[in-house]
């Protein structure tokens, strides 16, 4: 894949890599158009055949994403074969969204509930606003989670907050939800489309390579020991200091401008 021209819900906004996972039809649920097209682009970033430096979740109704569309559960045929189908195809999402080593971005207005929360989970920074609410919603139709959410809630909010969280289906507002670390920060309702894309494009500019090496550092933590911790800090910083993207950022220091990491 070397091109986003020909995709409806994925475009690239000079480096960044916008998807939208959900659309005004169908109550802003999760749109699966956007979840396949999502997938193919996400590995044609890790592949290198689209240039994109960071990743841009979105809503183009007025959510982020309100679950699943729970009436296309109730006409299906059989139902839990339907839902295995589509959480296999969500499911693969995440996991490229997983792989990717470059920040991913989410713009968190409205509305995001089930899946629309996991995927607020799975990003490495998300901007909601005063009016952002966000809410697991799988109990309220007898469902368990999808999306991750079973495993990176709890990494976020911690073991028993998540139990909560979930068994209660709560209602978390913007307000908390910035507490909890479920959102990174919250800016004005109207201003956060904006803000996301800024943040993404910031981003997109940055040091590629370092970023990545922070995913990776992060990504292992939760399974290593301090000292295999320190080790794997060991041999990221000193591959750091090897790349381009390392060598122009001490440069720029040491000559006291600003470090150009363009392409880096």
């Amino acid at each position: 894949m070397t091109s986003c021209d020909d995709l409806s819900h994925v475009r690239l906004e000079g480096e960044v890599l916008r998807i939208a996972i959900s659309t005004a039809n169908n109550g802003t649920s999760l749109d699966f158009d956007g979840v396949a097209q999502g997938t193919a682009a996400l590995r044609g970033l890790i592949a290198g055949t689209v240039p994109a430096r960071s990743v841009l979740l979105v809503g183009e109704g007025p959510n982020f994403c309100a679950g699943g569309n729970v009436r296309a559960f109730a006409q299906a045929e059989n139902r839990g074969e339907y839902l295995r189908e589509i959480a296999v195809s969500l499911h693969e999402f995440v996991r490229v969204l997983a792989a990717t080593e470059v920040p991913v971005v989410a713009a968190v207005h409205g509305w995001a509930a089930g899946a629309g929360m996991s995927l607020v989970c799975a990003s490495d920074i998300s901007i909601g606003g005063p009016s952002t609410k966000l809410r697991p919603a799988y109990p309220s139709i007898g469902y368990t989670p999808d999306g991750g959410m079973s495993w990176s809630l709890p990494r976020i909010v911690g073991i028993a907050k998540a139990r909560e969280l979930l068994l209660t289906d709560a209602v978390i507002g913007g307000d908390e939800a910035v507490r909890l670390g479920v959102l990174s920060r919250l800016v004005g309702d109207d201003e956060i489309q904006d803000e996301a894309l800024r943040v993404a494009r910031t981003l997109a500019a940055g040091p590629t390579s370092s970023y990545a090496g922070i995913k990776r550092l992060l990504a292992q933590s939760g399974q290593a020991t301090l000292s295999e911790q320190l080790d794997a800090e060991t041999d990221s910083i000193s591959a750091a200091a090897e790349t381009p993207a390392g060598r122009e950022g001490v440069d720029a220091f040491v000559e006291k401008r600003r470090a150009d990491f363009a392409g880096l």
